[in-house]
């Protein structure tokens, strides 16, 4: 999770009365006041994040950023994200947007947390500041803007690679291999197929050949919604692979609409055999391998 800094913070008592350059600052502001900055910052964000998280985890949240964000603060008010000081801060930030990105966080949640470090500011400068401070304050300001951009930005990335890998496993479970017959295996397809499925699905089918040891492979279309050119063209893809292999394919789950759509597009199967539905194509690959199927007429003894 995250790392806290420790160390960073000057209190009072410690910071030399003599740096007076830098006294009427944000900067400064900041430093002599860490534990009421932490708890305004902590109220504020609480009010969009009720509910969200604990008080004790946006807390300890709230004192981590603090920190680093104090760690980062050499002298005067002028300061971007950029510095290398800050590299520490861009760390911790970076974390928390993938934490949340992963929980579910909306992109306003995750970076509503740094832009209410404005509201606690400002309650420290009508408590503690002047007319000096006030006017470093748009510097301040620009500085957190940055700080809520970059959340924006890892959270945008950390919710596309969340979406990948759901799109990952989604893509695994919707190419199941099933085994129907010593010998014969099943490929259900459902959904669109694509380039990158097509890829997926041929190195499974393959795998399960060679896994299995069967001849015969059953690639049923029923849940594909339609079948056009590009289609066709990773179907005869997948049958060709399968019979460098060996095994021969056919093509079930030929409904009429499908049927009609691929004489229109003038595609050709060639000598693939296709069926129009998964129990004749079993039957058909279990003829073909030898195996005679009898249906029995009359009552069965008891």
């Amino acid at each position: 999770m995250l790392r806290a800094l420790r160390g960073h913070i000057v209190d009072n008592e410690e910071r030399p009365v003599a740096d007076a350059a830098v006294d009427k600052g944000w900067a400064t502001l900041l430093r002599r006041n860490g534990d009421e900055v932490v708890a305004r910052w902590s109220e504020a964000a609480a009010q969009s994040l009720e509910g969200r998280m604990t008080r004790a985890e946006l807390e300890r949240d709230v004192r981590e950023m603090y920190d680093a964000l104090v760690a980062g603060v050499g002298e005067g008010d002028r300061h971007t994200l950029a510095d290398a000081s800050f590299a520490e801060l861009r760390a911790l930030l970076a974390d928390v947007s993938h934490t949340r990105a992963r929980q579910g966080f909306s992109s306003t949640e995750t970076a509503v947390g740094v832009f209410a470090l404005k509201e606690a500011m400002l309650g420290v400068l009508e408590e503690h500041g002047d007319l000096a401070a006030y006017r470093s304050f748009a510097d301040f300001s620009r500085l957190i803007d940055e700080l809520g951009l970059y959340m924006l930005e890892v959270y945008a990335q950390a919710r596309e690679a969340v979406i990948g890998e759901q799109a990952d496993a989604l893509l695994e479970l919707s190419t199941p291999v099933v085994k129907l017959w010593d010998g014969i295996i099943s490929l259900p397809l459902v959904g669109t197929l694509d380039s990158a499925r097509t890829q997926v699905v041929m190195e499974k089918l393959l795998q399960a050949l060679v896994d299995t040891g069967s001849e015969h492979a059953i690639i049923d279309i029923t849940g594909v919604p339609a079948v056009d050119t590009q289609v066709a063209q990773h179907l005869l893809k997948t049958v060709q692979a399968a019979r460098l292999l060996g095994a021969e394919c056919i093509i079930s789950g030929i409904r009429p609409q499908i049927a009609q759509t691929v004489v229109a597009l003038g595609i050709e199967f060639g000598d693939i055999s296709t069926k129009a539905s998964l129990s004749e194509a079993l039957l058909a690959a279990l003829r073909k391998q030898g195996t005679d199927v009898v249906r029995r007429t009359g009552r069965r003894d008891r």
